[in-house]
């Protein structure tokens, strides 16, 4: 009898640490807490199975609950692997990272985290208009400045008779081996070469080892974030009047192409939402998205009204 009186405590908390989430005892469009919830289950005998059944189960509902408003199903997997390094954070107190995460997966991660009362996470990639970051998470009371978590590296060459692309400089890179992951973007500096943002302990191995872009020599050193050159992105902003929302609607207007050519680049898989590619003409669209057109550059949603006749004033912002 004491053999179970003390082992059965013991397979509780150990219940407890396996499991992401738990049940809120208030409304769900508060914030969720880690802390508070694992010390309030209304569970009065905590010997009993059943108890523990239930709780598995509340705490399941929390994540699917924090899970159903992510937009991008896709991302759904990746998503929920963050969610539970913020449960360990949360939990131990300690500070995570995750690898450069794609615009889409950091959207939607950051908008989940953002539910936790908990956690605290930030966002960085390098420089302001970054597209691919690492988000640090930790408990609010431990991560309270922003981790040193990005390097820089500057790539240098002889560029002038033979200028790299994105894709040649991406593809030296992972040549070496590196993950895709340990990189985030890379800044074209045309003829002076290019910038690379990197995780830290990968610095010196590429440094080391990078050697050719293409068929140019290159040399790679570490500069400082703020010795980044980077330009703001250059928009155009205009205005269209729509019947509806849908994909194949805006994203002609926005790209001055006929809707048949705009289903057909669909059909193809060159046109992606938030860097998914799109499938459905009819895929609605909101504010605040990105459509990207293969060949044709980047589109973002501005604002949106509709009119007296029940059309939409959509604003288009086009990146030039």
């Amino acid at each position: 009898m004491a053999a179970a009186s003390v082992t059965t405590p013991w397979l509780l908390r150990r219940a407890f640490q396996a499991l992401p989430f738990s049940q809120p005892l208030y409304p769900i469009n508060k914030k969720i807490s880690f802390y508070g919830n694992l010390c309030s289950f209304p569970v009065q005998n905590p010997l009993r199975s059943s108890g523990l059944c239930h709780i598995a189960q509340v705490i399941k509902g929390d994540n699917d609950v924090l899970l159903k408003g992510v937009r991008d199903k896709s991302s759904i997997e990746e998503v929920k692997h963050i969610l539970e390094m913020a449960r360990r954070a949360a939990t131990r107190r300690e500070i995570f990272h995750t690898d450069f995460l794609t615009p889409p997966i950091l959207k939607e991660s950051m908008l989940v985290l953002e539910k936790l009362a908990d956690v605290k996470a930030v966002a960085q990639g390098g420089y302001p208009q970054a597209e691919r970051c690492r988000i640090s998470i930790g408990h609010s009371e431990v991560l309270t400045s922003d981790p040193d978590v990005v390097a820089a590296l500057n790539i240098t060459g002889n560029f002038s008779f033979q200028p790299c692309s994105h894709g040649d400089f991406l593809g030296a890179i992972l040549g070496k081996g590196i993950a895709r992951q340990k990189l985030g973007d890379i800044i074209l500096k045309g003829e002076k070469g290019a910038h690379i943002l990197i995780v830290p302990e990968l610095v010196e191995f590429l440094m080391l080892t990078l050697d050719k872009v293409a068929n140019v020599s290159v040399s790679c050193t570490q500069i400082p974030l703020l010795a980044l050159e980077y330009e703001p992105p250059r928009t155009q902003s205009f205005k269209t009047v729509e019947a509806s929302l849908r994909v194949d609607s805006l994203a002609s207007a926005g790209f001055k192409i006929s809707r048949s050519k705009l289903v057909n680049l669909i059909s193809n898989g060159d046109v992606r939402v938030n860097w998914s590619t799109v499938t459905k003409n009819g895929t609605i669209l909101r504010t605040g998205d990105i459509v990207s057109v293969s060949g044709k550059g980047r589109l973002k949603i501005g604002e949106i009204n509709t009119t007296r006749k029940g059309k939409f004033a959509v604003e288009l912002i086009r990146y030039l």
